[in-house]
């Protein structure tokens, strides 16, 4: 698995595996914007980028006054990656719920393709090949908040975090329909040493660092889906990620931990309707000083949905 995530952060080298993986399948929703390449690239008609706008809030550590309970926290039964924390469907206002306080991954989920995969799910269709993980069959801790505490996470809330719109921008890598954002090539946060949006912003830096360490992303998109066109959407990175497809839990990865990967197969989702439309719904926490990865990588043309909602300060 090292070798996979290591070939994950190299770029191009990478594009080419995801793309075998995929079946090199062409998305299903052409762009008349022209995409980057030169003549054998059979996928120059799809956009160069895609920019996607969401919403940072910044939160302060537990350590001090005013502190969120859950940032800079050491779960009870280490770090490490942990499922179960949210409910596998968004609520009303399409936000994570709270589940549990985390279950520690000892061994992940694999399909065929020896890619991360979410913890077995009633709606998501198994493949030959795939190998079950392990779990704790007990809660290890991985957040202490109450469910009004947790809801803050992904909420404005009055004295306990601050907000504003953030975009990233997707690049379609020549010669694939994989569009990427990486924190490791993205003009913007290369020269940071990691996914630090708001460094010196908002509530400031954290207590005696040069970096912001504690903040959570969320984005809300839509996309066509083709059945048998091969989409895949796969995140690697830390801390809490959880990504939604109309409205349920297709990619797990809580806890503090380092840098995780995961993958979705959009054809295991068999409710999904050929060129229907459907929401994607991303959500992320960096809650623990060291790191910040943020990678995603994804044959879906994504679109921004639901204009962000944040502090009167930046509206």
């Amino acid at each position: 698995m090292a070798n996979f995530v290591n070939a994950f952060r190299k770029g191009a080298p990478f594009a080419l595996m995801l793309c075998l993986a995929a079946g090199l399948a062409m998305t299903p929703e052409r762009a008349t914007a022209s995409g980057e390449g030169t003549s054998n690239d059979r996928y120059s008609d799809l956009p160069a980028t895609l920019t996607l706008t969401g919403v940072v809030r910044d939160f302060k550590e537990r350590s001090v006054s005013g502190g969120h309970t859950d940032f800079e926290r050491r779960p009870s039964s280490g770090f490490g990656h942990y499922v179960g924390m949210v409910q596998d469907t968004l609520d009303a206002d399409n936000k994570p719920v709270k589940a549990s306080a985390g279950y520690k991954l000892s061994s992940n989920y694999r399909d065929s393709q020896g890619r991360n995969i979410i913890p077995t799910r009633t709606y998501i269709d198994k493949r030959d090949g795939d190998t079950a993980g392990s779990i704790a069959s007990s809660t290890g801790g991985a957040i202490a908040s109450t469910d009004s505490q947790f809801g803050q996470w992904f909420r404005d809330t009055s004295g306990v975090n601050v907000s504003k719109p953030l975009a990233i921008t997707l690049v379609r890598q020549s010669g694939t329909p994989i569009y990427t954002f990486s924190d490791r090539t993205d003009a913007t946060y290369s020269g940071r040493g990691g996914f630090f949006p708001v460094n010196g912003e908002l509530m400031g830096n954290s207590n005696g660092d040069s970096k912001n360490f504690h903040f959570t992303y969320e984005l809300a998109s839509d996309f066509v889906y083709q059945r048998g066109a091969g989409h895949t959407f796969t995140f690697t990175g830390d801390d809490d990620v959880w990504v939604f497809i109309d409205g349920k839990l297709v990619i797990d990865i809580g806890g503090v931990h380092s840098a995780v990967s995961q993958t979705i197969e959009l054809d295991r989702l068999n409710w999904l309707k050929d060129g229907h439309k459907y929401k994607l719904n991303f959500f992320f926490a960096e809650r623990h000083r060291t790191q910040s990865n943020f990678r995603i990588d994804t044959t879906l043309v994504l679109r921004s949905v639901d204009k962000p909602e944040t502090t009167a300060l930046f509206d």
